[in-house]
């Protein structure tokens, strides 16, 4: 049980951190230039914004869900496990940031279920 809500824990909070972030990352836009007064700018905009910061401590919580799945279980389950963040990624630009996620991609998403599941098995 613990190593599931781990590897719940590692996939969610990749994820959803991976999602805020690219939502907040889109809305503050890019750099001008790569100058360093424009980098600058790019900088505060991406600090006064709250997406931003609703990511940081969700990836900080999948680091942390990482370290106790590895100390718990052998790497080659934890690693092809966490891979299931693909399937949840996907989900996510799909539906909350609303990409365009072409078939390939979703054959992709399978083909990586797939390999979890031979891992699991194995």
């Amino acid at each position: 049980m613990r190593v599931f809500l781990g590897l719940a824990a590692l996939i969610l909070g990749s994820t959803c951190g991976e999602i805020a972030i690219t939502h907040g990352m889109k809305s503050v836009g890019e750099p001008a230039r790569l100058r360093p007064k424009a980098v600058l700018r790019f900088l505060a905009r991406t600090v006064r914004n709250g997406w931003f910061w609703t990511g940081i401590p969700l990836m900080a919580l999948s680091f942390y869900a990482l370290l106790l799945l590895l100390s718990w279980e052998p790497i080659s389950l934890v690693i092809p496990a966490s891979a299931l963040s693909y399937v949840v990624g996907t989900l996510g630009a799909k539906f909350i940031l609303g990409e365009d996620v072409s078939t390939a991609r979703w054959a992709g998403v399978i083909l990586v279920c797939l390999g979890v599941a031979l891992v699991a098995a194995g």
